[in-house]
């Protein structure tokens, strides 16, 4: 039987779940997660969990923020002045937003904090500084 292993193009399906057991992302009633071993293309605690594995195999995976989406940067927080939002913008705290950086890029960022002067913008990754447990099956191994 094939063994996944590096540079192997793999399909995969999965679901993720934070340690309190909600689910942030899943593949189900999807087409199967495809992507090459190593390539880089995904978190490096899931990539490096699948060479072995075979097709059929079902793991329990668990990630530590480290090798997920990484710990929280604090340089990743902006203080802006409220007034440089236009008051139709919710600003309820956990509203995503999108800022535009200097050079254009799209920058999605997480409404923290209010007060009256102030917004505080997370651009850190949703589920940075998180660990994380994945269920995964490979479906196909090319």
């Amino acid at each position: 039987m094939t063994q996944v292993k590096s540079g192997d193009t793999v399909r995969i399906h999965y679901t993720g779940t934070l340690l309190d057991g909600s689910t942030f992302d899943s593949s189900q009633g999807r087409d199967p997660l495809e992507f090459q071993v190593g390539s880089g293309q995904i978190i490096p605690g899931l990539d490096n969990a699948l060479p072995g594995m075979a097709v059929g195999e079902k793991k329990e995976v668990q990630v530590v923020a480290e090798e997920a989406y990484g710990a929280v940067n604090p340089e990743m927080l902006q203080s802006v002045p409220r007034e440089g939002i236009p008051a139709d913008i919710p600003l309820d705290p956990g509203t995503q937003l999108q800022m535009q950086t200097p050079d254009g890029q799209a920058l999605p960022v997480t409404v923290v904090e209010v007060d009256e002067s102030t917004v505080t913008l997370d651009a850190n990754h949703p589920l940075a500084g998180k660990d994380l447990k994945f269920d995964i099956e490979v479906v196909s191994v090319n």
